[in-house]
């Protein structure tokens, strides 16, 4: 009886706990810090995660923004910049200050150097000055949400807190908010204090520069030198403050389940689990869906077994006697959930959910350090770990170079520890190791994981555990120190790979040293393959380790990741896709002049892609590259029947229409467009879709097509601008419908 009501007790503690609200800010900053290293504007954070929110704060990681982070910020709710930053840093160039007003995110701006006409033209004017904190706020939109529960004494509010240091704020010396709208101004009507922009909206006349999405000018934060941006507002500004941040992460209601507790992914220290999430804003009630398949999960509906029935509470336990999973969690299992939200009557509306993992720990040992199939190990001194099995009290380690002595082994010697010192090793081999795990009851056999001595043969392209690779991929290694030759073997069975030899069908044949490649000829669709590749030495062949990829389910086209920058050897991009270098009436360039020829930051998948820069002005129409094909002809095998091409282009590029064009050896290129006329604009990366009926029907052979055209110009059969600009391309691909 104790347990149970203890376990009551437990559940209803968690079921209660106020969970973070799921909006994710990222916070614009420099590193200016006092003596503590804590810097000026921990305040603002500090607040920010006190009402729940999650607050990405890196200072100076966005001073130079790159794809990664382009991402970061277009899946945040609310960006934030700081008064403790550098406008300079900022606004580098033009083509950098229309990168950030593109961003599709909210924006708070709470410095008046960066909306300055000579830095993100926000505002009209570049005259600033640094206001003593006494300063009132006026009122001027009364109605404002960010006003909710203020009361103005004659149009004031006091903002400022007159006890900090650096109360004082930043201002640009106008209440001139151009094409915005102003809400609140200095008490001297001399300087705007806070200001909006709606979406779609150029900040001024003349401003050239769009709003992307919301922005607000809410100038805070200490303007001292020595405590830039430090926290500086009194209860009132806190609560208008607050306000801020809730309207502009607000303007779109959010309708689907957010913040998933315990968090997507994790791994849960037990059998038992109490699910909790953020409700959707009109969630009247919530549809539950949990199981251990991905698939059943995701697709399922109220009549599936994986449905757990509707409910008001935003919480779901599992894993006790009366409730799901009554026996508890099974160890070394995936549990996948959903909930969807329903919106009350009348409309009923049902927002599916998002698909959130945990796991429960294995019964058996799990993530070996170092980690399974790690290179280059050693060889003094060598220690293993691993994470113990979900109730495992004692441990029993085998550690040798022969696999089947290590997955045979049994009798070792017990350890209470989750490391082992296994001492000093041999060079130029590959190691095998298992833990098996006692809970005092039952021994857990575990997995055998491998690793290499430095010297051993390394560097497997495809990488180990590869997806999505190419049917005509070819195998490349890294030689051992040692190997005068090198053997290679290849299927679809581990077992079978790890002990064929010579004699099997799996052997791929052998490879000379310094050719440490071996074409395995074409692969099968959708296929996880092994392979292995042992190193002849003086000494006799050396096994190496078992790798695998898993072939496309997609043709490859190009995916740019072939190409180097050694045009000697043929193998610079632009001696494949022929531009229009010494063609007067094309105007495009693939590639950069100087290496790295193919873009390395901007990239869809892989490393690679290809940046093609355009100029169709006068008297140029047309931009474009050409790529004769040689592997990848018939485009009706396995079932094709779309080409995919991805894209991404620039706010900054003129609006040139983008198009395709197919050819045989003989006969007319069959040309598409892409049906948007903006395509070269686009900030992020776009999957255009062309069904090849479309070639087809302009007579294209798909059996046998000779050439891909990738353009933009007046040849696309849409007007074109007449402008420069550039454009990447990456993973051009054929899939089934």
């Amino acid at each position: 009886m104790y347990k149970k009501m203890t376990f009551f007790a437990l559940a209803w503690v968690l079921c209660l706990m106020t969970t973070a609200n799921a909006i994710n800010i990222v916070w614009i900053s420099e590193t200016n810090a006092d003596a503590d290293s804590v810097y000026f504007d921990q305040g603002w954070i500090d607040l920010l995660k006190a009402e729940g929110y999650t607050v990405d704060f890196q200072p100076s990681e966005w001073m130079d923004l790159d794809d990664d982070k382009l991402a970061t910020l277009e899946s945040a709710d609310l960006i934030i910049a700081s008064r403790n930053s550098n406008s300079g840093n900022y606004a580098s160039d033009p083509a950098e200050v229309t990168q950030w007003n593109a961003v599709p995110t909210p924006f708070i701006m709470m410095t008046a150097y960066w909306c300055r006409n000579n830095r993100w033209l926000w505002i009209n004017d570049t005259n600033i000055n640094e206001y003593a904190p006494e300063a009132m706020m006026q009122v001027v939109d009364s109605a404002h949400p960010v006003f909710e529960g203020i009361k103005p004494v004659d149009g004031l509010v006091d903002v400022i807190d007159e006890t900090v240091n650096e109360g004082q704020n930043s201002f640009i010396l106008t209440n001139d908010v151009g094409n915005g709208k102003l809400i609140a101004q200095r008490e001297d009507n001399q300087a705007v204090w806070i200001a909006e922009w709606d979406a779609g909206v150029e900040f001024y006349n003349g401003s050239g520069q769009i709003a992307a999405e919301k922005r607000m000018l809410f100038l805070a934060g200490g303007g001292g030198a020595q405590e830039a941006g430090s926290f500086n507002l009194n209860d009132d500004g806190i609560k208008i403050f607050l306000n801020a941040v809730k309207y502009m992460t607000g303007a779109a209601s959010r309708v689907k389940a957010s913040g998933p507790n315990p968090e997507d992914g994790a791994i849960i220290e037990g059998t038992w689990v109490t699910l909790s999430w953020t409700p959707g804003d009109f969630a009247a009630s919530h549809d539950v869906y949990l199981g251990d398949n991905l698939d059943d999960v995701s697709d399922a509906n109220q009549s599936a077994e994986v449905f757990r029935g509707n409910q008001v509470e935003t919480f779901f336990t599992a894993g006790f006697p009366g409730f799901l999973y009554p026996e508890g969690l099974v160890p070394g299992t995936t549990y996948y959930w959903r909930i969807d939200e329903v919106n009350a009557p009348p409309d009923e509306t049902v927002f599916k959910g998002d698909v959130w993992s945990f796991s429960v720990p294995p019964k058996t040992a799990y993530n070996p350090d170092p980690a399974n199939n790690a290179e280059a190990i050693g060889p003094e001194n060598v220690t293993l770990s691993w994470t113990a099995g979900y109730g495992a009290k004692l441990h029993t380690v085998y550690v040798d170079t022969d696999y089947d002595q290590i997955s045979n082994a049994t009798g070792g010697m017990m350890v209470g520890s989750t490391t082992y010192n296994a001492g000093s090793l041999e060079a130029e081999k590959v190691y095998y190791w298992r833990v098996d795990e006692f809970d005092g009851v039952e021994t857990y056999k575990g997995d055998t994981w491998t690793f290499t001595t430095p010297g051993a043969v390394s560097a497997p392209q495809p990488p180990d555990g590869a997806a999505g690779v190419s049917m005509t991929t070819s195998l490349r290694w890294t030689a051992a120190t040692n190997a005068t030759s090198h053997q290679v073997y290849l299927g679809r069975d581990k077992d079978v790979v790890r002990n064929a030899d010579a004699a099997a069908p799996e052997y791929q044949g052998s490879a000379a040293l310094g050719s440490e490649s071996i074409d395995p000829g074409k692969l099968a669709w959708d296929t996880l393959y092994f392979w292995r590749v042992d190193a002849v030495t003086s000494a006799g062949p050396v096994k190496g380790p078992v790798w695998s990829f898993t072939t496309a389910d997609f043709i490859s086209v190009d995916d740019f990741e072939s190409y180097t920058d050694d045009d000697i050897a043929g193998e610079a991009i632009w001696q494949s896709w022929i531009d229009g270098f010494g063609v007067a009436d094309n105007g495009a360039q693939a590639g950069y002049l100087v290496p790295p020829y193919c873009e390395q930051s901007i990239i869809h998948g892989g490393a690679q892609s290809m940046p093609l820069i355009y100029d169709n002005t006068a008297p140029v129409t047309n931009s474009e590259a050409v790529l004769t094909l040689t592997d990848t002809r018939d485009w009706t095998e396995e079932g094709v029947g779309e080409l995919s091409i991805w894209y991404r282009g620039n706010a900054a590029n003129a609006a040139d229409p983008l198009y395709v064009a197919i050819s045989n050896a003989t006969g007319v290129p069959a040309i598409v467009a892409n049906e948007d006329a903006a395509a070269a604009q686009a900030r992020t990366w776009m999957q255009w879709v062309i069904p090849l009926q479309a070639l087809a029907d302009q007579g294209i052979n798909l059996v046998n097509v000779d050439k891909i055209t990738l353009g933009l110009g007046s040849k696309s059969g849409l007007a074109a601008t007449g402008g420069t600009g550039t454009i990447f391309f990456d993973d051009i691909a054929l899939h089934r419908p």
